[in-house]
């Protein structure tokens, strides 16, 4: 396969508007999914963040591998930035990701009060990929719909402040992906969880990929879901079992298509249980 590529025209402007904006901000909070921590970092965002304090935050961590989020949290703590998981549901979640964020930034204030100064805001910046969780952090921390949140990839595009309290702020920034993706395993992982839109790569080729990976590291999930299949079969004769199972049937026989979709779904929303695509 070709280079994929998917780089609306926001993307490149909200770039340009993040790098201009890091110059005024104290602390990066940096936003990953939990389940394929390095497919989701942009490394152009990372690479210009890179002299800013961060918080890393594995979010989604209710749809991944408990034990393998927690050897990535020690993997990016060993290599210097300060991690956590959090499920943005969860208030005490939320709340520690806040914590974290202003002990990180203590140094500023600490200085203005040394020099007799008045503490200053601790300005923010949420960045990451789309679909990972910005804009819903953004509305738990501010308690009230100050930015819209809608499960699609790309769905925030524009940057806004948000004034959490006299001590916080916050801003927030569309999700951004790199403009195309010379790893076709990283476009996989993305698509897999929903952070780009899985048309754009051939669906069976999707599906047939996932399938063969939870045979191999998950095979109880799948059995658990697909308790009638027989994994020694081929994964043609699986999809078609799925299909018969279910109902679901086209013009001229079962509807395959449906079976890959439905089981894509599926997997990206937690119902084949709690999955975690990339592995130290």
């Amino acid at each position: 396969m070709s280079q994929i590529h998917w780089y609306p025209g926001h993307m490149k402007k909200a770039q340009i508007n993040i790098e201009e904006k890091l110059k005024i901000v104290d602390l990066v909070i940096e936003l990953l999914d939990a389940r394929i921590p390095i497919s989701s970092r942009n490394p152009t965002l990372f690479k210009l963040s890179q002299n800013k304090n961060r918080l890393v935050v594995l979010t989604k961590n209710d749809l991944a591998d408990p034990k393998v989020t927690q050897k990535w949290i020690e993997h990016f703590k060993q290599c210097g930035f300060a991690a956590i998981f959090a499920d943005l549901n969860k208030e005490k979640d939320v709340k520690n990701i806040i914590k974290c964020a202003e002990d990180l930034a203590k140094d500023k204030n600490d200085k203005y009060v040394a020099k007799g100064m008045k503490p200053q805001p601790i300005r923010a910046m949420i960045i990451g990929i789309p679909n990972v969780g910005k804009s819903t952090l953004i509305n738990k921390i501010a308690k009230r719909n100050a930015a819209s949140v809608e499960n699609k990839p790309g769905h925030t595009k524009a940057q806004q402040w948000i004034k959490v309290s006299d001590k916080f702020q916050l801003l927030d920034t569309p999700g951004v992906l790199p403009s195309n993706y010379e790893d076709k395993q990283v476009a996989i992982n993305l698509a897999l969880v929903g952070s780009i839109n899985e048309e754009i790569l051939p669906l069976d080729e999707l599906a047939n990929y996932a399938f063969n990976y939870l045979k191999e590291s998950y095979k109880d999930n799948l059995l658990k879901r697909f308790s009638y299949l027989d994994l020694s079969q081929s994964n043609e004769l699986a999809f078609e079992n799925i299909a018969n199972k279910r109902g679901y049937f086209a013009k001229g026989g079962l509807d395959i298509y449906k079976s890959h979709k439905v089981f894509l779904n599926e997997l990206k929303n937690g119902i084949l249980g709690q999955i975690s695509f990339e592995t130290i």
